[in-house]
């Protein structure tokens, strides 16, 4: 009997050791530059823009072709003005 408690616990243990014990990956905070390779496989969303008008802050949410999750920060000009020339 004692020998059935120990290989149960010596299992528990080893199961213990390989367990995911990092649960999601983090997020990768990818930074803004000119000429940056983005690997986007799928958009999981975005700013919005046409609302906005000038330059405002917006971020591009996406995973890449490994499945990793990214999120890139950037600066664009809103789309939402309505008196541009």
């Amino acid at each position: 009997m004692k020998i059935h408690i120990l290989a149960f616990a010596a299992l528990l243990a080893s199961a213990s050791v390989f367990a995911d014990t990092q649960g999601t990956a983090p997020v990768i905070h990818d930074k803004d530059a000119a000429f940056v390779h983005l690997d986007v496989a799928k958009v999981l969303g975005e700013t919005d823009i046409s609302q906005q008008c000038g330059i405002i802050p917006a971020q591009l949410n996406y995973l890449d072709h490994q499945g990793r999750q990214h999120e890139l920060d950037y600066l664009v000009q809103g789309s939402g003005c309505t008196n541009d020339h």
